[in-house]
């Protein structure tokens, strides 16, 4: 994949967004509205490559925006970074059937580590950035994975979109 029209995203999990799993609040709808506004923008101008984290939360919605661009546009193909081998296997039932029907749609897995490892996260999030030249983060300003992803995306000279993320 070329670099250069490559995008990947970062977003918190269902647990750190102001409306957890209650997918019908407006914060949630806004949000998703905005993934798909930016993901039509980034086809026109010439995006093909989007690589999901594949995490709970605003992961999966960015996966399911980019599986229904794929519906409807030609050439866009959509690729999984998966942290550890069986991430999802602690999660909410309802958590994983949605990651298993994402999973089974994406053109590419990449697995990173066979098990859990303490760095593994990190090493998924810096795969994604090193391998794009654009980060769409939903993003609080909350500390945590997202912060340190949007960072590493700026020291590494990425250009970064970032989607608010609000309650009401």
């Amino acid at each position: 994949m070329e670099r250069e029209k490559t995008c990947c995203f970062t977003g918190h999990r269902a647990e750190k967004l102001p409306w957890q799993n209650d997918e019908r609040a407006p914060g949630c709808l806004r949000l998703k509205t905005a993934i798909w506004d930016v993901l039509m923008s980034l086809y026109a101008d010439g995006y093909r490559h989007f690589i999901c984290g594949m995490a709970t939360g605003a992961d999966i919605y960015f996966g399911e925006a980019v599986a229904a661009l794929r519906d409807e546009k030609p050439g866009v193909t959509l690729e999984a970074a998966i942290p550890f081998d069986g991430q999802e296997k602690r999660w909410p039932l309802f958590w994983q059937r949605r990651y298993g029907r994402l999973s089974e749609t994406c053109d590419k897995l990449t697995v990173l580590h066979r098990t859990y490892t303490p760095t593994c996260m990190m090493d998924r999030n810096r795969y994604m950035v090193d391998a794009s030249s654009l980060l769409i983060a939903a993003y609080s300003g909350a500390p945590g994975g997202t912060q340190a992803t949007v960072r590493y995306a700026l020291r590494q000279g990425r250009q970064v979109i970032e989607l608010p993320v609000e309650d009401a």
